[in-house]
């Protein structure tokens, strides 16, 4: 097993600066990162574009969750109370909080940002396969973006963020504005696919000497599986936008009954991606959660082949499970097949979450930021995880089907799996990135807000499912309201953990500490880049002698114990031959 290097950090030539070095004048230096082929600029205008999709797509939910506090009632005289929204206003809001969180952020978010930028780092590159093709997948999703912004500015799409048909391509006055939206995904799809591509060749192609595949550290594997589903499941979603546009604009009959269409095919084509868009969203996230728990609970990673295989195992079952999105619009042999390849695809998740437990089995953990949210992932995803084979159900998901059961799911997945490991891995990473310290406190206290807000959101709507209550309607009766209005005081307990969090970033940049090179003490290779990494990444070319968890063995490389000190002090009588301690 593989992953760290050695060469000399010592005396670095003219050139070798921190990569975030402005190049002359502010026009100059704006200049510089709009035409940058190098990853990380790269990675860092990702991740504060989807950070801002972030903040957009949350306030669209804010709203949403401000119209459920109370029922709507009109009384005897026709006078109306608890409505902010009008239904068709409140339609909007709801749409647009899933398509721009769905296709602007979470997507894109741990791929494109912490991929772009860590990626080469972790194998030993100087920068990706195609660099200018990495520029060019930026600016498509940054005009894909444009475009769905658009559809906003006109008022917004009210289809829901499926854009299910015939009611996306037959409803009146919202025709250029789903024209719009649709056209949108469709361009942002080809950045996700150059993204994909550009991966999949790196990790191929441009290994550090003596790195083979299992010695890549375990988000390396988790961002290789999820390009490969990026590759090939993206052009699904773009060929079927793309007729949905042509049926709104031309009347051409693909999906719509009334034009000859089928709408159910619809469906299938739209989750035959959406299903692996899924693990786009949330393989990332289990390879952040690897080397969150390898790193901060000072152990290696138990059963490394198998997280890594079961990585490619998700990729692959992910494209035959669609249909359990179509229990209800297909025949009982079709759905009872999709039935059990649901509950198939649960085993390699669940092997990565043993795994997990299993290293943190008398690891040396230590109690910080990162490590937190990797400890909330592993409780928040493992009940959209469970609750999903509850889904995987025939029976059970024919009563559960479009309740508000189905949101808490997809909510702790996405947002209790994803969004919680991206968090984790903006603080785990967050000093090598900008070479900056974070307030420690200030990170525990945002977690604390964000875990309390996150449960308090989203726990109660199990319940208000389990109960019958619908998704997607803009009242209820009087029985559900204390369900939604904690869920509502929820959402703002968590809107001020992510201002705490945003806050003390700012501070960071600002006038944080400056960051050692290793201040984890991690041993894969990006820790033994400078913090920042100078521009082409390494002072020499990295040479691999040990595995990126191998924690027993290697003292790790450029540490500070007195100022930043480990959860525990390594003990080692000698370094093996090979071995550096720095």
């Amino acid at each position: 097993m593989t992953t760290t290097t050695a060469h000399d950090n010592g005396h670095h030539g003219h050139h070798d600066v921190s990569y975030l070095k402005p190049k002359g004048g502010a026009l100059v230096t704006i200049w510089d990162w709009m035409t940058t082929i190098d990853h990380k600029k790269i990675g860092v205008m990702y991740l504060f574009a989807t950070l801002l999709a972030f903040f957009v797509g949350g306030v669209f939910a804010l709203l949403v969750r401000a119209e459920l506090l109370f029922p709507t009632v009109t009384n005897a005289a026709g006078d109306v109370t608890g409505q902010i929204f009008d239904p068709s206003t409140y339609n909007r809001l709801f749409t647009l909080h899933g398509a721009v969180m769905v296709f602007l952020f979470i997507i894109p978010s741990t791929p494109a940002a912490l991929g772009n930028f860590l990626l080469p780092l972790m194998i030993g590159a100087k920068d990706v396969a195609f660099p200018r093709l990495n520029l060019l997948s930026w600016y498509v999703y940054v005009f894909g973006s444009v475009v769905a912004l658009i559809a906003i500015g006109l008022s917004g799409v009210d289809t829901g963020w499926t854009f299910y048909t015939p009611y996306s391509t037959s409803t009146e006055g919202e025709h250029w504005q789903v024209v719009f939206m649709t056209l949108g995904v469709f361009i942002l799809g080809f950045s996700s696919i150059f993204t994909g591509m550009n991966f999949v060749v790196t990790v191929h192609k441009l290994r550090a000497p003596g790195m083979g595949w299992f010695d890549m550290p375990l988000f390396v594997w988790a961002i290789y599986a999820t390009a490969i589903i990026q590759v090939l499941a993206t052009p699904v979603l773009g060929v079927t936008v793309l007729l949905l546009t042509l049926e709104r604009v031309f009347q051409i009959g693909f999906f719509d009954p009334a034009l000859g269409g089928d709408p159910v095919l619809y469906q299938h084509f739209f989750w035959f991606y959406s299903h692996p868009a899924v693990y786009i969203m949330i393989l990332p996230g289990m390879g952040i959660m690897s080397e969150l728990v390898g790193v901060h609970a000072r152990k290696k990673i138990f059963g490394y082949r198998a997280v890594a295989f079961s990585s490619m195992g998700i990729a692959a079952i992910s494209f035959i499970v669609w249909g359990h999105h179509l229990f209800t619009s297909e025949g009982e042999l079709v759905s009872a097949i999709f039935s059990f390849l649901t509950f198939l695809v649960a085993i390699p998740s669940a092997i990565k979450v043993f795994n997990w437990v299993a290293t943190l089995y008398k690891g040396s953990i230590a109690i910080n930021t990162p490590m937190c949210y990797a400890l909330a992932f592993l409780f928040t995803f493992s009940i959209g995880g469970l609750t999903g084979i509850y889904l995987g159900a025939l029976a059970v998901d024919l009563h559960l089907h479009d309740t508000y059961f189905i949101v808490a799911h997809f909510h702790y997945v996405m947002m209790g799996g994803a969004v919680i490991a991206f968090l984790g891995g903006i603080h785990h990473w967050w000093p090598k990135m900008f070479g900056k310290m974070y307030d420690e406190r200030a990170g525990l206290l945002g977690f604390t807000l964000v875990f309390i807000g996150f449960n308090l959101t989203f726990f109660p709507q199990f319940l208000m499912g389990a109960n019958g209550m619908p998704r997607r309607y803009a009242t209820y009766v009087a029985d559900y309201e204390p369900f939604h209005q904690a869920s509502t005081i929820g959402s703002w307990i968590l809107l001020a953990g992510f201002l705490v969090h945003l806050g003390a970033f700012i501070h960071s940049l600002v006038a944080g500490k400056p960051a050692p090179a290793n201040p984890w003490g991690g041993l894969s290779l990006e820790w033994e880049a400078e913090s920042p990494p100078i521009e082409h990444n390494f002072a020499h070319e990295p040479v691999i002698h040990h595995g990126p968890y191998d924690f027993d063995d290697v003292v790790p490389p450029h540490c500070d114990p007195a100022d930043y000190p480990l959860p525990e002090p390594i003990e080692s009588d000698s370094v093996a031959p090979g071995k550096h301690a720095h």
